[in-house]
């Protein structure tokens, strides 16, 4: 598990940078503004500094079980932190429109177009599938270097 925890948080860090900075490019012209203090993009950052925490205490932390003790705590925090990104809009003033999908989403708001709700499901469909290739080749890869770091300790 520790493996595919570490491969799926290398990948979070990838997709949330992705996320903060095309929102920053797409946020100059709309707000006028690269970066806004916004509930939901501060809870995005706070993301992203979890995603970068726990790979540094895998990378640099304690060697054996207390590193992966100390980087499963900072995962749990982490878990915590999604759903509050999600519900941001709801709980705080923001600059993000209303929940439009999902069970939160204010009916008002809901996405009404067929055409915008196939192109975000078409959207949704193609990332998910992109990261599961990425994390099952990352986590292979991952492994292997586990092994690799296994047999060195052995030979030593």
């Amino acid at each position: 598990w520790d493996d595919l925890a570490y491969s799926t948080a290398e990948l979070g860090v990838i997709y949330a940078s992705l996320i903060l900075v095309t929102g920053a490019i797409w946020g100059k012209p709309v707000w006028g503004v690269w970066w806004t203090w916004d509930p939901k993009l501060t809870t995005t950052l706070v993301l992203w500094f979890i995603y970068v925490a726990y790979l540094m205490i895998r990378a640099y932390g304690p060697m054996g079980s207390q590193g992966r003790r100390f980087a499963s705590v900072i995962a749990l925090i982490g878990a915590i932190d999604a759903p509050i990104i999600y519900m941001a809009s709801i709980w705080w003033r923001t600059a993000h429109p209303a929940l439009n999908i999902g069970p939160a989403a204010d009916e008002a708001e809901a996405i009404g177009s067929s055409r915008i709700y196939i192109t975000l499901l078409v959207s949704v469909i193609a990332f998910t599938v992109m990261y599961v290739a990425l994390l099952t080749e990352r986590y292979a890869l991952r492994k292997s270097e586990s092994d690799l770091d296994e047999l060195h300790q052995r030979m030593a």
